[in-house]
């Protein structure tokens, strides 16, 4: 590809800048945010509720990722509308047509089986996955990116929720109120790497990653064998294309194992995600 020396070099620098986020976001292990304030400086503790702490801790970052992107001589573009792909277009200064997405994803440990997270939706495998020159929900198109990279958050979650709802604070208490989250591992990884073979939530054409959290952060997904082309190709056609099941019945696309016997590719190329069962 023509930009491989540059996507490197971005991710390379993006891992760097990651190894310095939890020093900044969190002290003693826990998160530094502790609620949102009004104008009479009354502050209101922060709920275990999955989507506030996600935005919430998008916003923490989202300076540091500014940041980021003027030190390395990229221009951070947010996405112009909710829900659009990528969050985040760090296209460069010296040659525009250079771009990478970035997505922010937050999840959290699972508290019976830490080594395992609750998993991140990875973008839509719908019209601008499968037509790389749409720009139907997404910031440009898909095919415009030089590279498409996940920065996953992984947490636990502190169990101070409920105690920090209790009251509203002062200003001066904010250091008293108890944190809802702890713990946090930051890893980017292509987001083919950390990709699993079924979908991330059941109503919505969302990729779906890995859970083992190891997995996550070595870039050892369903895909890691295969590559990228043969992701691409597999998730285009999920749900899609009928293959042959178990009993000889044609059933839709819904595992890479029944794609790559249609396809008459080895199995070895599979490379099935961990359970809480089987690590």
């Amino acid at each position: 590809m023509a930009y491989d020396t540059e996507k490197g070099r971005f991710l390379s620098a993006l891992r760097e800048f990651l190894n310095t986020l939890s020093g900044q976001i969190s002290h003693d292990n826990q998160w530094t945010m502790r609620g949102f304030i009004d104008i009479f400086k009354n502050v209101y503790g922060l709920s275990a509720d999955t989507k506030v702490i996600s935005k919430a801790l998008e916003l923490h970052l989202f300076p540091l990722f500014l940041d980021f992107a003027e030190k390395t001589g990229y221009r951070m573009e947010p996405a112009s509308h909710q829900n659009w792909y990528p969050d985040l277009s760090f296209i460069s200064k010296a040659d525009g047509g250079v771009k990478f997405a970035v997505d922010l994803k937050t999840t959290y440990r699972d508290e019976k089986y830490p080594d395992f997270c609750n998993g991140f939706t990875l973008g839509s495998h719908g019209e601008y996955f499968i037509d790389r020159n749409s720009t139907k929900n997404v910031q440009y198109p898909y095919g415009a990116y030089a590279g498409h990279f996940c920065v996953g958050i992984i947490y636990s979650r502190g169990g101070g929720a409920q105690e920090a709802a209790k009251k509203v604070y002062k200003l001066e208490e904010v250091g008293g109120i108890p944190a809802v989250v702890e713990n946090f591992t930051f890893f980017v990884q292509e987001k083919w790497r950390i990709a699993g073979d079924k979908q991330g939530s059941g109503n919505t054409a969302n990729i779906g990653s890995v859970t083992y959290i190891d997995d996550l952060v070595n870039g050892n997904g369903v895909f890691a064998n295969a590559g990228e082309d043969l992701f691409h190709d597999y998730w285009a056609n999920f749900g899609k294309m009928e293959v042959p099941g178990k009993n000889g019945a044609y059933q839709k696309l819904s595992s890479f194992g029944a794609y790559l016997r249609y396809r008459g590719l080895p199995e070895s190329l599979n490379n099935p995600p961990k359970t809480r069962r089987r690590r």
